[in-house]
């Protein structure tokens, strides 16, 4: 297990480290150009669709590694969760979601058009089945369940919320992508100490590997910035494998032993 999350965080940081000097050059031909002004801290020209390449990484890390241990039987992607249906519609929001910040930040769009490509994104990771099904309540053992169209709302605010909080931080150099990088070291090590499903630990690795082949490059001074097509994916992605993580039934590698089990995780 701990092999795989090394393989998902390496695949991950050697893909995005290797791909940001050509999402530099990319940016330069598109025009996706930051330029200076009163209300940026950057002083002159800089390229932002380094983004691109933490989504790159994340991907090449997520697929190779899923394709892999499903012809191993290490993970099931059409056991009773239908994981590899949530799998595509992740990637298909991604997809959206990725397709419309590019154009934001080459072009320019309307802030009310990203909201919108950020509903439907979220709707999209619903539609695949991945929704908040109920929450705890702190110090009792019991929990609040929603109903279905209850559930399907405060995904969809979730994921949208969470996007949209990460996006607003992108202020400074290295500032959203390091909070994140802090945040998937923290689920990271709540996943791992929880039991939680492999695939969560895998996609969170993967995310904070992509994250660390970028930040080299975006540090203070910059020589990229990852732009809103970065932000809004990583906040996205920080908001559906956390709810990946709840899952209610099922195939999960057992941490302590080498066989596999079915249970009900804690949430």
């Amino acid at each position: 297990m701990w092999g795989d999350i090394a393989i998902a965080f390496l695949l991950a940081f050697i893909t995005a480290f290797v791909l940001t000097p050509y999402t530099m050059r990319l940016a330069k031909k598109v025009g996706a150009i930051d330029i200076p002004d009163d209300r940026r801290v950057n002083k002159k020209p800089m390229p932002r669709l380094g983004g691109l390449a933490v989504i790159c990484g994340f991907l090449v890390s997520t697929i190779y590694l899923l394709i892999i241990m499903n012809l191993e039987k290490t993970i099931d992607l059409f056991g009773p969760e239908q994981y590899g249906i949530k799998i595509v519609g992740f990637l298909l929001g991604i997809l959206v979601l990725g397709i419309v910040c590019f154009i934001d930040d080459s072009k320019g769009v309307p802030s009310w058009v990203k909201l919108i490509a950020q509903i439907v994104s979220a709707g999209i990771i619903v539609a695949s089945g991945i929704r908040i099904e109920n929450v705890n309540l702190p110090f009792l053992d019991s929990k609040i369940w929603f109903y279905d169209w209850f559930s399907y709302i405060i995904t969809i605010l979730w994921i949208v919320g969470i996007t949209n909080a990460i996006n607003l931080i992108d202020g400074l150099d290295g500032l959203s992508s390091g909070i994140t990088l802090i945040s998937c070291i923290s689920l990271l090590m709540i996943f791992t100490l929880n039991k939680s499903p492999l695939i969560a630990v895998l996609l969170i690795a993967a995310l904070g590997g992509s994250i660390v082949g970028f930040l080299p490059f975006n540090f203070s001074p910059a020589k990229t910035f990852i732009g809103d097509v970065g932000s809004n994916f990583l906040g996205f992605s920080l908001s559906v494998i956390a709810i990946l993580r709840s899952c209610k039934n099922i195939y999960c590698y057992c941490f302590n032993c080498t066989n596999y089990n079915i249970r009900l995780p804690n949430f």
